[in-house]
């Protein structure tokens, strides 16, 4: 077995430091009974109390988590779609299509906001709910389409075509074969789309209206004004929230991957 070095141990530590402790003191904080993060005052759950009072920010978090649950299974939807015409056939346009999916990825997030702002006035399309749902399916479709691709380009055929041959229709053999071997692609692609709405705010921020504030513009709002302790708690009730969605998602993957596809039911 290989051996880490000092500096490989003494990196990896300073990576997870970087990324995690700015975390954990988020929540540390959110537990401070003063108002002052600077000045320790005891733990208290006094925040988290003002938090699930405040009907501005439960309004809020309902909304965005609304938002993302739609788009991101219109995105799951439409990206595998795409992901299976772009893994399985050869047709005019592909090379297009292809290269508009990944173009979502290196796009300033500012100039996709303000397009689909152009689009949804040129449309006349009242901004509110649906406009900011569509526009967030618009931004994660590809990431959908890029992980489900990604896991189609090792699929073995065969499988499929051994449905085929026992008398499966294609339609049938997909759903029975060919989606249950890819549902921990399509699962991961669905919790990626989901996050990535729930934080969104500058492409939110253009396409939004009144009654369709989203919990990320809520939490700038007020933070321009400064950190209070209740923005400490609703992002730790988040982190806690994402976090165990990342957990179901990994034992709903685990499982669909244990039990695979089956004979029974393909005839």
């Amino acid at each position: 077995m290989r051996r880490f070095s000092a500096l490989s141990v003494a990196t990896l530590a300073f990576g997870f430091t970087f990324l995690y402790l700015p975390i954990l003191l988020l929540v540390v904080t959110s537990f401070n009974a003063s108002r002052l993060t600077t000045t320790w005052g005891g733990v208290s759950l006094r925040w988290y109390e003002a938090v699930l009072s405040n009907a501005q920010l439960i309004d809020s978090a309902w909304t965005s988590l609304r938002i993302a649950a739609a788009s991101a299974t219109l995105a799951t939807l439409l990206g595998t779609l795409a992901a299976v015409a772009l893994a399985r056939s050869r047709f005019p346009g592909r090379t297009l299509l292809l290269a508009m999916s990944y173009a979502p990825l290196v796009m300033p997030e500012v100039i996709t906001g303000l397009s689909l702002l152009m689009l949804f006035v040129a449309l006349g399309m009242e901004r509110g709910f649906w406009t900011v749902t569509f526009a967030h399916v618009t931004v994660t479709m590809c990431f959908v389409t890029i992980v489900v691709e990604a896991r189609l380009a090792s699929f073995d055929r065969s499988l499929e075509e051994a449905a085929l041959d026992l008398g499966a229709t294609p339609a049938r053999a997909f759903r029975l074969v060919t989606l249950p071997l890819i549902a921990p692609a399509v699962a991961a692609g669905w919790m990626l789309a989901f996050i990535l709405s729930l934080d969104d705010l500058v492409i939110a921020s253009f396409t939004s209206g009144p009654g369709a504030t989203t919990l990320p513009m809520r939490i700038y709002s007020q933070a321009r004004l400064g950190v209070s302790p209740e923005i400490n708690a609703l992002c730790s009730l988040l982190v806690g929230f994402v976090g165990l969605g990342l957990v179901v998602a990994l034992f709903v993957a685990k499982f669909a991957s244990d039990k695979g596809p089956s004979s029974k039911g393909i005839r």
